[in-house]
């Protein structure tokens, strides 16, 4: 069945367990393109492993091999997404197209670092929300995974507002509060199995009413230059894949 939600004064704070620290400076960005083309080179056979630098062995031991690029976030290798991750989203507001930058609630939830949902309001988007919207043969999510403000680049994340407080909902009901901190890692936050846990007859499961999860900004981290909050990603790990 799926997660019993609290009763409204009795929802929860909870706090994140920090993850790796994104950085995209250009010393990164040029680590990242030396790893791309020593991956390309020994996909293509022009060089083998020995023939490589020194420095571009330890690049690659550095940032591994599954991911496509710097802005991956899950990668090639096997993960909850193999099987999860059946949802779309929407949100109260987006903020306008600038140039060939979007800002539209399915950056939230596109497994990219580049991109980013930034609410479309005038001040700091206080009750602006994004909402996900599962199958009920979704995979049962145990972990909630943020990376928070705009964090492709330092001037982007400083000058755009970051979250303090999402409030979050299941089927509009609420669940928790997440306090994140003011911080470019990955911040996770560990739930109960939210989903559907009988899951022996698919063919039944795919008929239960899906679910929506919502997560509503409560109080912000104001920006140096714009009052526009930003979220880069909201993504999700847990059980049911394997």
């Amino acid at each position: 069945m799926l997660l019993n939600v609290a009763n409204a004064q009795d929802v929860p704070t909870l706090k994140p367990t920090l993850g790796k620290i994104l950085e995209f400076n250009p010393t990164v960005q040029q680590e990242w393109a030396l790893r791309d083309q020593a991956l390309n080179d020994l996909s293509q056979g022009v060089r083998s492993w020995d023939e490589l630098t020194a420095e571009e062995q330890t690049i690659i031991e550095k940032y591994g091999e599954i991911y496509e690029n710097m802005w991956d976030i899950v990668g090639g290798g096997c993960s909850w997404y193999c099987g999860g991750g059946q949802d779309t989203q929407t949100a109260s507001s987006e903020l306008t197209t600038q140039g060939t930058n979007t800002y539209n609630a399915k950056n939230v939830h596109d497994l990219s670092y580049e991109t980013a949902w930034i609410e479309g309001v005038s001040g700091y988007g206080i009750g602006e929300n994004i909402v996900y919207h599962f199958k009920p043969e979704n995979p049962r999510i145990t972990e909630i995974i943020i990376v928070n403000g705009y964090v492709k680049s330092e001037s982007a994340w400083k000058n755009n507002s970051r979250v303090k407080k999402l409030k979050m909902y299941i089927d509009n009901k609420p669940y928790a509060t997440l306090e994140l901190e003011d911080s470019k890692a990955e911040q996770h936050f560990k739930v109960d199995p939210i989903g559907y846990g009988d899951r022996q007859n698919f063919e039944l499961l795919k008929k239960k009413p899906g679910f929506t999860m919502k997560f509503e900004i409560v109080e912000v981290y104001p920006g140096l230059k714009w009052d526009d909050t930003a979220i880069t990603e909201i993504y999700f790990d847990g059980i049911d894949v394997h």
